[in-house]
Order: C-alpha cells, then structure tokens, then sequence
C-alpha cells in the first residue's frame, strides 16, 4: 500500500523532565536552574519551536495516596499559582511538562501529566494523522481506559492504550506493544507510519523513560550522569555538591550547561531509574501486538 504524506504533522513539541531522589523544592528544577524547565517554556534550545507556551503540568508523589497533580492552561512563565505551589512542595519523584500544541486545544484536560491510579505519564511528540486513526485507537481500549479519556490529545489515548496493553505489568513492553499497535493502524490506514514519542512514566516508585520515532530521528531526552562523577567534575558548583548519589534527572533539554553532567538516550532505547538511583538502558522495539488490533472489517482502509 502506497503511504500518503504526512500532511497532519507539524514541527511543535513539548518539553519535560523528571526528578527521581531526594526529596526537593520543585522550584530547585523548575525556576532557579541554569535553563529550568520555565525558562526552556520561553527558550527552548533543542526544539523546533523555542516557545513552549500552551500550558503546563506538575505531578508529584509525596505524603498523600498517588500522586497530586496540578494543570493550568496558562503559560508556565506567567502562572503565579506554580511558582507559589513550587517553593513549597518538596518531592522525591516528580514530573513536569510544558506544552506546545500540535492543533488540539488549550484546555487543561489536556495539559500533562496524565494520571490514572499510580500512574503519571508525559509525553512530547505526536501521532501523526491523529483525526483519521483515533476511532481505530480509540476502539482497542478497555471499557474503563475508554470511559477515563477527558480530553483531546494523542497523548492522552496512547497512555491509556499503555494502560489497556499492560502497562501495570510492564511498561516498557507495554509501550512497545502500544506504539506498534499505532504504526499497525497507521500502515492499515495508508498512512506511511510517523510517530514521535519521548514519554516519562512512573508509578511512584520507578520512572521510565522511552525515546523512539518511526523515522530514527526522535525528540531530544538526556539523563544527568553519576551524581558522585557530577560533584567531582564540578567542586567548584556548591548546588551540584549537595546532590546525592540516588538523584537522577531526565529532561528534554539539560538544566544547565555542565560539562559531563549529562548523557543523551541513543535513538530507540529506554530507561528504568530505580528508588536508590539504579539505572539500566535497553533497546526499545515496538511490535505489533496482532491480537489487540480492533480495526473494523467493514471500514474500509481511507
């Protein structure tokens, strides 16, 4: 089948991070570093687009059951209301996202993270042709992931896809099943096959982060270095002395320019950061699960 063009993609991307280790001040991360993720909101280095200003989202685990989120469709440069809330929760695992819509709306059901139970779930990329696939996608979720969808993204449906193909029980294979499942849908709908996914999920406990794209040229994600080989590169930084050997960062973009500090996650791969800051790396390798595949017989391919 010949692939169409990809006329539904655009350049837009989001940025996000993730703080896995002792328990902080968001604002450490958000506000006062180098190139915070607010300042990234405004100027971001790496990506198509510099300004990321469609609205922002916080997610947190600390003392409470789950996780606590907070969405605004505001700016992230602009909202009082985060910089007030950042310089006073201390978490030890959080993750945050600033938002550049790919047409979708702002709204705040469609801010990031997404949260369902445990889990938070981020993502900077796009399904492209999302309009002509999501009735396919939307029909291979369970009943509950698809009563749970509040908002209008792609990011959205392939977290719950996650959740519907076993993400609870593995989320790196469940992911791989997950965008397999989409470029199998995309192939069957003629549409030469175009994702882009840098996703950070966690279920309070480990973080996962994925970097894949059908094309081989994904979004930017990076991880800081050994926290320990961090604070010997750089014993004049008095900040970077007070890490602790369990601290561990993935971003879209570095926080600050250190040299040494940071490792960029090879095309195709994934990471689990472990509580203690274990880390470990794996190729990533999306595969079709043939199974879920819930394209109706008598829709014809477009």
């Amino acid at each position: 089948m010949t692939g169409r063009a990809r006329r539904g993609e655009t350049a837009r991307m989001c940025r996000w991070m993730a703080w896995h280790g002792q328990s902080v001040l968001m604002e450490e991360l958000l506000f006062k570093t180098q190139h915070s993720l607010v300042d990234q909101s405004l100027h971001s280095r790496l990506g198509a687009e510099t300004t990321n200003g469609d609205g922002f989202g916080l997610g947190w685990y600390g003392v409470g059951d789950g996780p606590g989120v907070y969405h605004s469709v505001e700016p992230a440069w602009n909202d009082a209301n985060l910089r007030h809330l950042a310089a006073h929760i201390a978490s030890p695992l959080f993750l945050a996202h600033v938002r550049a819509t790919t047409g979708t709306a702002v709204q705040q059901t469609n801010c990031h993270p997404f949260m369902e139970g445990q889990w938070l779930f981020v993502h900077n990329g796009l399904v492209n042709e999302f309009h002509e696939v999501r009735r396919d996608l939307m029909l291979a979720l369970d009943p509950q992931s698809f009563a749970a969808i509040q908002g209008s993204t792609d990011s959205e449906v392939l977290f719950h896809l996650a959740l519907s193909m076993g993400l609870d029980d593995g989320p790196i294979e469940a992911l791989e099943r997950t965008l397999g499942f989409i470029e199998d849908v995309q192939r069957h709908r003629g549409i030469v096959p175009a994702l882009q996914a840098s996703i950070g999920v966690s279920d309070g406990e480990t973080l996962w982060a994925v970097r894949y794209s059908s094309e081989g040229r994904s979004r930017t994600l990076f991880r800081s270095e050994d926290a320990d080989a961090i604070r010997r590169l750089h014993p004049e930084n008095a900040r970077v002395q007070e890490l602790h050997d369990t601290d561990r960062i993935v971003v879209s973009e570095p926080l600050a320019e250190l040299a040494g500090a940071w490792h960029e996650l090879p095309e195709s791969s994934a990471l689990t950061v472990l509580a203690g800051g274990e880390v470990s790396s794996q190729a990533f390798r999306p595969r079709a699960p043939g199974a879920a595949v819930s394209i109706s017989a008598d829709t014809p391919a477009a």
